[in-house]
């Protein structure tokens, strides 16, 4: 008898993802669909949670409390919403979360400003499948906060697929987002000192 080496996996779409939402399969664990897959996005270490505080605190800052969200699903692509449907750890939104659209309806790609995703242990999968799923959406600014590597990576200019711009900043250099271009910010601030 010949071992199965690689065993059929199940490949999700959003519709079977959200109806599974609904029925509250999800309510003690908090995954994501990408690339037909469930991710595990409660796989948090100790440092990306108290990276993403720091972080948290200074978007209410700089966007205020009404025009940033954290963990909340976004639409993407055309060709790529039907298996998935990410949920970066923050984004800040170009109008006030309180609209009535988004009480119904996923962000599309032109309603965000900025995309951060806080990454520790997911950092490969971050600069990779989601950098993907984010310039093909078109997102105007996608940050990647590399704990381990105390810095920020900062992606921008999206066109044709990609990203015209990848810019990686140590934790000491300073940066604005393209929405908010008179606040600055550095790394180290969410780090430890």
């Amino acid at each position: 008898m010949l071992a199965v080496q690689n065993p059929p996996r199940k490949r999700w779409t959003r519709a079977e993802y959200e109806r599974l939402e609904a029925a509250g399969i999800f309510d003690q664990q908090r995954v994501e669909l990408i690339e037909g897959e469930l991710i595990d996005k409660l796989a948090k270490t100790r440092r990306e949670i108290v990276a993403s505080s720091m972080m948290i605190g200074w978007l209410l800052e700089v966007f205020g409390a009404k025009r940033w969200s954290y963990a909340a699903p976004v639409d993407i692509a055309p060709e790529d919403n039907p298996r998935n449907q990410p949920q970066p750890d923050m984004i800040s939104l170009t109008r006030e979360c309180s609209e009535t659209r988004y009480w119904t309806n996923a962000p599309q790609p032109q309603d965000l400003d900025l995309v951060v995703e806080i990454a520790d242990t997911s950092l490969a999968f971050d600069l990779t499948i989601k950098a993907a799923l984010c310039t093909r959406a078109g997102f105007v600014e996608f940050w990647v906060l590399d704990v381990p590597g105390r810095r920020l990576i900062v992606h921008g200019d999206p066109e044709n697929g990609q990203y015209g711009s990848v810019i990686a900043y140590n934790e000491h250099e300073n940066l604005a987002p393209l929405a908010a271009p008179n606040s600055t910010f550095q790394a180290q601030t969410v780090f430890p000192k």
